[in-house]
């Protein structure tokens, strides 16, 4: 079966917006306008649910064996970061001193001051990353920062496996279900639940809506019919909660609200709109990045780190404007170089762990 280019399309588009998302609301507090901030989110993480949607079978064992290859990768590079900032607080504070080192987290801002810096390794926080407790990376506070995506896509592709499983003939009724909580949730915010669930009922919605689009094309009449009922649902938005909400549209994303849910649907409809529609035909730079998005993924919260000490000392010489168009090209070099050093981290890691299950696997005489 031929790879169907357009997702692989989608997902690096997909990924250059994240790392554009990453550029905006990180180190691009420090210089570019909220406005432009806000409009950055409008290409967000929804199109990967719904690409993983698209992409999703009922074949429960694949689906889990995917996930498990997905977390060893994970592990390997939390293992990694692990050791890359602890071996860089150690020449901190060897070479030259706990002021220093001070000094240099405080260009990531007062919220991610480093907690303790020493020379012992805080081994509790890589057993939390391994278990997806995102506690920060004093060095990369991007990539913990981002992280909270891979959680809901694990919890998310496990229960979409298995209604895809069990329940083929209901999804329906699950799309309905989820879109009910979603609804009770806004409706009344006193009970919204912490934790996952209020993301999970949202992204369901996508992941299912997503796998029920998989094959289709939406008819050309129905694309004007579409994108009315968002401009409709996008006019109500700033109608019923003011213009203000505007710049609120980042705070209603953890966990996802109205407003976010509204401002993601021109993306998704359009990711639907041109599945199926637009033909990629040859693999190209975008698809590349694309079939490597989960390197590209880690390694654009390293990138995303390290361009503060870009922005600092040039934030004050030239526009924000021209800023923004060096340091997002700048990002995405960054995010390359890093992700293709990541791949053969992972495939150094998965070396090592073939080499230890053949020495330690019982031998069968």
């Amino acid at each position: 079966m031929n790879r169907d280019l357009y997702i692989d399309f989608a997902k690096g588009l997909a990924t250059l917006s994240i790392i554009f998302i990453h550029t905006a609301f990180w180190s691009g507090q420090l210089y570019i306008p909220a406005e432009v901030r806000v409009f950055s989110l409008v290409f967000d993480v929804a199109l990967f649910y719904a690409l993983s949607g698209l992409t999703s079978g009922s074949n429960v064992e694949k689906t889990f064996y995917r996930l498990l290859k997905l977390q060893i990768t994970y592990m390997i590079f939390v293992t990694f970061l692990f050791f890359l900032d602890y071996f860089f607080k150690v020449f901190g504070l060897t070479f030259f001193s706990v002021e220093w080192l001070q000094n240099f987290y405080s260009t990531f801002g007062s919220k991610y001051a480093a907690a303790s810096i020493s020379t012992v390794p805080e081994w509790q926080n890589l057993g939390n990353w391994y278990l997806h407790q995102y506690t920060n990376a004093d060095t990369f506070p991007v990539v913990m920062g981002s992280f909270w995506y891979l959680k809901v896509y694990f919890i998310l592709t496990v229960f979409g496996v298995l209604i895809l499983k069990f329940f083929p003939r209901h999804i329906n009724w699950f799309i309905g279900i989820c879109i009910g909580l979603t609804l009770l949730f806004n409706i009344f915010p006193q009970i919204y639940p912490s934790g996952q669930v209020g993301y999970v009922a949202f992204y369901m919605t996508v992941f299912l809506i997503g796998n029920r689009m998989r094959g289709k094309t939406i008819p050309a009449r129905t694309i004007p019919l579409l994108y009315g009922i968002v401009a409709g649902a996008l006019g109500w938005m700033f109608w019923y909660y003011g213009n203000e909400i505007f710049f609120k549209i980042n705070r209603n994303k953890f966990p996802p609200k109205i407003p976010y849910i509204i401002w993601c649907l021109f993306s998704l409809v359009t990711l639907f709109v041109f599945y199926n529609r637009l033909k990629i035909t040859k693999e190209n730079v975008i698809t590349y990045i694309g079939k490597n998005a989960i390197f590209f993924y880690f390694g654009q919260g390293i990138s995303s780190s390290l361009i503060y000490f870009l922005v600092d000392p040039m934030k004050q010489s030239m526009p924000w404007w021209i800023l923004m168009i060096i340091i997002y090209p700048v990002n995405i070099i960054l995010a390359f170089i890093i992700s293709a050093g990541l791949k053969k981290i992972d495939t150094v890691g998965w070396n090592l762990l073939k080499f230890l299950r053949e020495k330690t696997e019982e031998k069968i005489i």
